[in-house]
């Protein structure tokens, strides 16, 4: 097959990678990189939170007395140490039993959630996923060629009706969803948490279609207001089903997402297949990074530096939240979140957050189009805003940057008429800062 002058590959490539391309988003994102631009769109932890001495004193003890191994190739499946870290510690809050040979240790949550994928999902496979959904998480089914199906939210989360009249469609066009792709807890974009009945009923329907439950849970712990300000951590599904819920979970949002360092708790049966994947892929993840958190651990007060993060983001999510109060038009509503990093904005009727983008980049201020955590090009009338990284008063200054530009755009509307919708553009990969 021919190529072209910028690309002679360009018909070589797999179906599967003649669809990918980068958001036409990312060359503003790097335009709102600048210094001066308020960037309420990366989902960055505030790692300027972490003793750097601490640390490096951490590292350079590892490396003095382990450094052999940690300079070495490792198990496809992760250190015995950390697993058991994970297992018998990490894992303890959110109410999962676990027992160390039940955990893969992956770089980074994305890459369980891709190993998942690959071994479970065939192309046209249907996947159902909440509407809005993970953009990453969209990402990675889009490569595996999955039918996405989005099903509806509301303020507690993925909706057991919704869920229920899925699978019924699916079933009723002669398939069967092969995974459910669920963030429960502190939602990556939504900002809601399901509660303890919500999480049954879902657990309930899965199980009665046998359908495998993909639990991706990086910001359990990360709790700050209502049920969570003491600092409890919501009940992760997999706690109450370990064979019909395969659970995700990352240092990046605990420690640091520098060191890349996630993990999977599967069945048995699974753990077997993902190891494989996982050894195919990358022989094995960085022994250097896992003795790095393995001693972080152990020597260090990470509880405490949880709770140092927790009061943190509690902060800022105040400041985001009495600024959309204060400052954003009438007709914009918002999420409230409990925990996590995330609000879901929805802006007055008629406005388009995709097409209002460049306008706000120009006016100092960024955030992520509703349209990315769909794959349909639906969510033009919703945008997330990110209040992790950026200090309280970038925060209330970047809200009032974003209202004025929906002043504007509200003029503008008002004028001229509301934007056309979007149609989707095909599968868009995010850039890390923005996922």
């Amino acid at each position: 097959m021919a190529g072209s002058r910028l690309d002679p590959w360009l018909g070589s490539y797999a179906s599967r990678a003649r669809s990918m391309s980068a958001s036409e988003i990312r060359s503003l994102f790097a335009v709102a990189s600048r210094p001066e631009v308020v960037s309420l769109a990366g989902g960055m932890p505030f790692v300027q939170a972490l003793s750097v001495d601490d640390i490096a004193d951490s590292v350079a003890a590892m490396i003095r007395t382990k450094g052999a191994v940690a300079l070495q190739y490792g198990s496809g499946q992760g250190d015995t140490t950390l697993r058991e870290q994970i297992a018998n510690e990490v894992v303890a809050p959110v109410g999962i039993s676990a027992h160390p040979d039940d955990v893969v240790v992956t770089t980074g949550s994305q890459m369980a959630l891709d190993l998942v994928v690959r071994v479970f999902c065939d192309p046209g496979d249907v996947v159902l996923v909440e509407a809005p959904s993970y953009v990453g998480a969209l990402g990675v089914f889009r490569a595996y060629e999955c039918d996405i199906v989005h099903v509806a939210m509301d303020e507690e989360g993925l909706s057991p009706n919704a869920l229920e009249d899925a699978i019924a469609a699916v079933i009723a066009s002669g398939r069967r969803p092969k995974l459910i792709y669920t963030i429960p807890s502190f939602h990556n974009p939504a900002g809601v948490t399901q509660g303890p009945l919500r999480r049954t009923q879902i657990l309930e329907i899965a199980n009665r279609h046998s359908i495998l439950v993909l639990e991706d849970d990086p910001y359990g712990l990360l709790g700050f207001d209502g049920p969570y300000a003491d600092g409890a951590a919501p009940r992760a599904m997999r706690a109450d089903d370990s064979q019909g819920v395969v659970y995700l979970g990352s240092f990046s949002k605990t420690i640091a997402s520098g060191l890349r360092v996630g993990w999977a708790i599967a069945p048995h049966g699974v753990r077997e297949k993902l190891v494989l994947a996982a050894e195919s892929a990358i022989l094995c993840p960085s022994n250097f990074s896992q003795l790095t958190v393995s001693d972080y651990l152990a020597t260090q007060p990470w509880t405490d530096q949880i709770k140092t993060f927790r009061e943190l983001y509690r902060e800022r999510r105040d400041a985001l939240l009495e600024s959309l109060e204060a400052m954003m038009p009438r007709g914009t509503s918002w999420t409230v979140p409990e925990g996590g990093f995330y609000s879901w904005v929805t802006l007055p009727e008629g406005l388009d957050s995709r097409a209002m983008l460049p306008r706000a980049v120009a006016a100092l201020v960024a955030y992520v189009p509703g349209t990315g955590f769909f794959v349909d090009g639906t969510g033009t009338e919703s945008l997330r805003l990110s209040y992790c990284y950026p200090e309280p008063d970038r925060i209330r200054e970047g809200v009032r940057r974003l209202a004025g530009v929906v002043e504007s755009e509200l003029t503008l509307v008002n004028t001229f008429g509301s934007a056309g919708h979007h149609a989707d553009s095909g599968q868009q990969t995010p850039s890390p800062d923005v996922a």
